[in-house]
C-alpha cells in the first residue's frame, strides 16, 4: 500500500478527554521514533506491540486513522516487512502534521 497523504483533518473530541489529547498524540509523535529504531535494530516484535497498541488507542481516542495506521504497523511488524512498517510511519508523521482537533461530537 503506498504512503497515504493527508491534507488538514479535523477531528472531534469529547469534550470531557480534550485534556488528554495533547499527550496522546505526543506519544503517537514519539512512537514513530521507537518504530523507526525497531527496523534499525529488526525488532519486529516492539514493532508488532506498538502498532497493536496504536490500533487500540487511536479508536479509543476516536482518531480512526491512527487506528488504522496502528493496524498496518502492526501486521507489516508481523510479517517483517521494514519497507511496509516505513511506510505506516511516514503516513502516521503526516497525519499527526496536519491533524487538529476540536470539542464535539465524534464522528
Amino acid at each position: 500500500m503506498p504512503t497515504k497523504r493527508y491534507e488538514k483533518e479535523v477531528v472531534y473530541v469529547d469534550p470531557d478527554y480534550m485534556d488528554l489529547v495533547p499527550g496522546f498524540l505526543q506519544s503517537r509523535r514519539s512512537e514513530v521514533g521507537r518504530i523507526r529504531d525497531c527496523l534499525l535494530n529488526g525488532d519486529f516484535k516492539e514493532a508488532q506491540r506498538l502498532g497493536h497498541g496504536m490500533k487500540g488507542a487511536g479508536a479509543g481516542y476516536g482518531f480512526g486513522e491512527i487506528s488504522s495506521i496502528g493496524k498496518r504497523i502492526e501486521f507489516a511488524a508481523r510479517d517483517e516487512d521494514a519497507a511496509a512498517v516505513e511506510d505506516a510511519v511516514v503516513s502516521l508523521e503526516d497525519y499527526l502534521a496536519v491533524v487538529e482537533v476540536e470539542p464535539g461530537e465524534p464522528g
